[in-house]
């Protein structure tokens, strides 16, 4: 990027980690440290970007070094990169989730008692949209409608389903889960507990997991729900920190927590599936022994729980999860659902 930046008569005005600038739990104190640093120019000054970035990989002082996720504001002391009224301002973030808030607190809403004023005039495009509700933003590429979510469809057949997680990852078994949807469908039943309020999640690898768990286990013995989802955090969240034992503490607790709700769903009548998305607490140190904080790339598991002996499971992808689902269920597989069923009976 500073290569293009020279070609071009451009500049890295600012850096900062993403555990800052793209909170999604609502914890203002982070997302000001990013607001103060586009708006009021606070950071670490330095003339050159890369290395200052270097800098923070190398140092031996605890007060700089930091790895991307965690990167404390760099500014360029070279030139002024705030954001101003009337400035154009492009929101490269995908992720609704990571790119709301920060957006929230530049044109949507003044927050004085965090110290966070809304900026006027900004022409703001965002690259997908990261709200509904938001107003006089603009959306670069509008979001495409997908059709018959497992949720929509189970709702249009009347059934009754729960959707539970930790905040930290509310947004992964309702928005996301839904197709990109806020407002739950005719049925739907949300369970969010909150997550612990701590810098990073390796100082409680736990996270909220057994809050999660002790209300999931309670509304799995109503027994009035066609249907239940649950994210559990840990694995992915504690992950990302790359410390070796408060990742073995957070698969601890998953597996525990795990092994209450199975028990729980066979006493009353459910079938499970356990599943990930991507791996992570998988593989947590490098060949070279460093700690890894980033997704892996390995096979992830498709865990059928069921007292039908004779069933068997095949390999496939993500889009197989939802065909297998209805296909358990005893409903038809929608068009729209592109994926195949992976259960033998």
């Amino acid at each position: 990027m500073q290569g293009v930046c020279d070609a071009n008569g451009a500049h890295i005005a600012s850096i900062v980690g993403r555990f800052y600038a793209m909170d999604r739990d609502k914890r203002w104190n982070r997302v000001k440290v990013a607001y103060d640093q586009l708006v009021e120019g606070k950071g670490r000054q330095v003339t050159d970007m890369v290395a200052g970035v270097q800098s923070c990989y190398d140092s031996d002082s605890e007060e700089h070094k930091n790895t991307d996720e965690f990167m404390e504001p760099l500014v360029n002391a070279n030139v002024d990169g705030r954001i101003k009224e009337g400035d154009v301002v492009i929101f490269f973030n995908y992720r609704n989730d990571r790119a709301k808030e920060l957006t929230v607190v530049l044109t949507q809403q003044d927050m004085p008692e965090e110290g966070m004023h809304t900026i006027p005039g900004l022409q703001y495009y965002c690259m997908t949209p990261y709200d509904a509700s938001f107003t006089g933003v603009h959306i670069l590429f509008p979001k495409e409608n997908v059709q018959n979510t497992l949720g929509e469809y189970l709702a249009s057949k009347g059934l009754k389903q729960l959707h539970t997680a930790e905040t930290e990852k509310y947004a992964h078994v309702t928005f996301f889960f839904n197709g990109g949807r806020e407002t739950p469908y005719e049925g739907e039943e949300r369970i969010l507990v909150a997550s612990p309020k701590v810098a990073t999640y390796d100082l409680k690898p736990e996270m909220s997991a057994f809050e999660v768990k002790d209300k999931l286990v309670a509304a799995i013995k109503e027994d009035k729900f066609d249907f239940i989802v649950v994210n559990f955090a840990n694995g992915d969240m504690v992950g990302h920190t790359g410390i070796y034992e408060a990742i073995e503490k957070a698969v601890k607790a998953v597996d525990q927590c795990v092994n209450e709700v199975v028990t729980a769903a066979n006493e009353t009548g459910y079938e499970t599936i356990i599943i990930a998305d991507h791996g992570n607490a998988d593989n947590a140190i490098n060949e070279d022994g460093t700690p890894n904080t980033a997704h892996s790339l390995n096979p992830v598991p498709f865990i059928y729980v069921t007292e039908n002996k004779n069933a068997k499971v095949k390999n496939g992808v993500l889009a197989d999860v939802a065909p297998s689902i209805l296909h358990i269920m005893g409903l038809e597989q929608p068009a729209d659902m592109t994926g195949v069923n992976l259960i033998e009976d």
